[in-house]
């Protein structure tokens, strides 16, 4: 991500927003490092750094003398000083996270409800996050997102079938979760969430372009460039669960037959009611077409495979990488394996959602940190 600050006096909250996502994304760092970085005065990025300091949202920590001078001390992110609420909402039930700043699950609560509607749905949310809110552990509390299965606003394919939630169509899903929490809401389709989960605290801190394939009761992904998401004209790029695998195949809810979900994802798994070992096995060559086809297409310098199955199955599906056939991803020069495995299969759409409301509260696309005590002032 670019982070470049502004020189105007009405810029200043944007300023501390693009600070603190500095100091978040390069810490431990020093000022000076901050101020190249943003394109702002040392003097600025301190008076900022004083502030956030003030509101318990970053650490300053000055490293021992090592020889002549007093070293400058290193800025951190304050994992305690704020949390958010991360939700899974899935076709089988909810789970909801609380996450600090650093990307830690402090917290979890699991309701098991199976295609639950909307006004079921966000009752156990309301009662979840209230739940989560009394521990002793949250202290500032951000925000709450939520993660959903997409993809949204297709008409054959939204809210339809098996693998995604049916009976939420043209449902105001960010303020009804607003409503229920009492919290700034955010939303998105879950395979997007985790990619953001992955990018903020996984393998995104030393990659640039990967595609993060989302194992789930249907299947996903989302391609990341220089930490954004790629989203496509209407928001659902990535949704290869819809690709053609098996010609002439299943029929799909979406209207056509033979799509990649029908054959992997945890719904197939299920349905076909075999051992982990003799399902793998059985759609390796489905599942390898499908790691070529991503490869062709996006040029990622590796997939990464996440998602709600048991972390047994994920590292099965990973080992079919010793198998693929080439594309143009197969060359010698590579740092990573062309599959890997997600830094937190079971968390990832969870840290994911609670980034979501992380990165809304606090980042400098979406930012709503201090806005509230500042309005009507110069800054």
């Amino acid at each position: 991500m670019t982070l470049r600050g502004t020189n105007q006096e009405s810029g200043r909250p944007y300023n501390r927003r693009i600070v603190l996502e500095a100091i978040r994304l390069d810490g431990p760092t020093t000022r000076g490092t901050v101020a190249e970085r943003v394109g702002l005065t040392v003097q600025t990025v301190s008076t900022i750094v004083r502030e956030l300091e003030e509101h318990g949202l970053i650490l300053s920590v000055r490293e021992k003398p090592r020889g002549r001078g007093i070293p400058p001390s290193l800025l951190t992110i304050n994992p305690e000083g704020g949390h958010a609420v991360g939700i899974h909402l899935t076709p089988l039930g909810i789970e909801a996270a609380l996450v600090n700043l650093r990307g830690d699950v402090v917290e979890t609560r699991q309701c098991h409800a199976v295609n639950t509607t909307p006004d079921e749905a966000f009752a156990l949310i309301g009662e979840m996050v209230n739940d989560l809110r009394a521990s002793p552990r949250p202290g500032r509390m951000l925000g709450a997102g939520l993660a959903l299965p997409g993809p949204f606003d297709v008409e054959s394919m939204s809210f339809v079938g098996s693998t995604t939630m049916i009976g939420w169509k043209n449902v105001d899903i960010r303020q009804r979760l607003a409503d229920a929490t009492g919290l700034p809401a955010f939303m998105e389709n879950d395979m997007a969430a985790a990619a953001l989960g992955e990018e903020l605290y996984g393998l995104g801190q030393q990659v640039s372009d990967y595609f993060y394939l989302f194992f789930s009761v249907g299947l996903g992904g989302a391609m990341m460039h220089e930490g954004a998401v790629l989203r496509g004209g209407w928001g659902n790029a990535g949704e290869i669960g819809h690709i053609p695998a098996v010609p002439d195949g299943e029929p799909c809810p979406c209207g056509n037959r033979g799509c990649l979900e029908r054959y992997v994802s945890l719904d197939a798994f299920k349905r076909r009611g075999l051992s982990e070992a003799d399902w793998v096995r059985d759609i390796a060559p489905i599942f390898r077409n499908a790691i070529r086809t991503i490869e062709n297409l996006f040029d990622p310098e590796t997939i990464v495979l996440g998602g709600l199955a048991p972390q047994s199955l994920i590292e099965r599906l990973a080992t079919l990488a010793e198998g693929l056939d080439p594309s143009i991803s197969a060359r010698a020069d590579r740092p990573y394996p062309r599959l890997v495995v997600a830094s937190d299969c079971q968390h990832s759409a969870l840290r994911g959602a609670a980034a979501l409301a992380v990165f809304g509260v606090l980042s400098p696309r979406y930012g709503q940190m201090f806005e509230t005590s500042e309005r009507g002032t110069d800054e």
